[in-house]
């Protein structure tokens, strides 16, 4: 409103035109269309024609501009007075200003949520500057190449002995691990061992491995049903109720399993509720099932939001022995 009042006050009969310089005229009248309606002056803004003017005005012949380059003062200068577009899909001809891009980018990513207000998610919400210092400052390393890096692996085995440790690893026993992009890849990985145990399994045994099926929950988050269609695996989705606290039901787990069954996917904090499933619970059941057929079913402990909050409260997570 402020722009159009301004625009209406300058675009006044020529007779009251007088306190404008031409100079002042040239700039202003082109960026509104004006009607005249029973004696009341309406001013319309048109953005875009508001923008060619700028870009085709008389006073820009006395910048300076190389051939084809982007000049900037400042990121918005580059943003919304720069002689040519930065593209968005494809790589440009010419380059632009670091700090222009970046304040770009930075503008569309304001409009994702906040993580620390992100309930939904298990991510890491908050970190200490030295802990993101050092995330940076080693972001080139490639932790596949473990013969260039042998101080950032040793590192690794040391985290790998500290997680076992939270959960109760005991003298004489070997805990292994390995550190991945995330909690999906993790999974992928589990399931993926489950699966390989079990194939060789059934390949002594002379029988089929056509047929692997899977367990969890329907409160499961998402990435374990991909592990099973990425893998080709029967996902035994069971249901959850009110009675089971919205956890993978025992009694069901037990009517499900069968000699295809590479394993159990049981999760320490559920997607949904945020309940720890009954790990210990669920063993028993496979142990008593493995003593009447000799099928020796794992199970697969999503840590999720529990992974390392759980050894830290009186919670019994998963049952008194953890």
């Amino acid at each position: 409103m402020s722009l159009a009042r301004h625009v209406s006050s300058l675009s006044t009969p020529k007779d009251s035109q007088s306190r404008i310089t031409d100079r002042t005229s040239a700039f202003v009248l082109p960026f509104a269309r004006q009607s005249l309606n029973e004696g009341t002056n309406h001013t319309q803004v048109d953005p875009d024609h508001l923008i060619e003017t700028l870009r085709d005005h008389p006073s820009k012949a006395h910048r300076h501009h190389v051939q084809g380059a982007i000049s900037t003062v400042t990121p918005y200068s580059s943003r919304y007075a720069s002689e040519q577009e930065i593209s968005k899909f494809k790589i440009p001809k010419e380059g632009a200003p670091a700090d222009a891009v970046h304040q770009m980018l930075k503008d569309e990513l304001d409009l994702d949520g906040r993580p620390n207000l992100n309930l939904a998610s298990f991510v890491g919400t908050y970190m200490e500057r030295e802990a993101e210092a050092l995330m940076v400052e080693n972001l080139s390393k490639n932790m596949s190449d473990a013969d260039e890096y042998p101080a950032m692996m040793a590192m690794h085995a040391r985290c790998v002995s500290i997680i076992s440790h939270l959960w109760g690893v005991q003298n004489g026993e070997t805990a292994i691990g390995s550190a991945t992009t995330g909690s999906s890849e993790a999974i992928h990985l589990g399931g993926l061992a489950m699966k390989r145990r079990w194939q060789e399994k059934r390949d002594k045994e002379g029988k089929d491995k056509t047929k692997p099926n899977i367990i969890m929950g329907s409160n499961a988050q998402v990435a374990l049903e991909k592990f099973a269609r990425y893998f080709e695996v029967e996902a035994r989705i069971l249901d959850v109720s009110e009675k089971s606290l919205y956890r993978l039901d025992p009694e069901l787990v037990k009517k499900n399993i069968d000699e295809n069954t590479i394993g159990v996917f049981v999760i320490m904090g559920s997607t949904y509720t945020g309940h720890y499933e009954p790990v210990e619970e669920i063993s028993k059941i496979l142990d008593e099932y493995e003593e009447k057929t000799g099928n020796d079913i794992p199970i697969h402990v999503d840590a999720a939001s529990g992974g390392f909050i759980a050894p830290f409260t009186y919670a019994h997570a998963g049952g008194p022995k953890w």
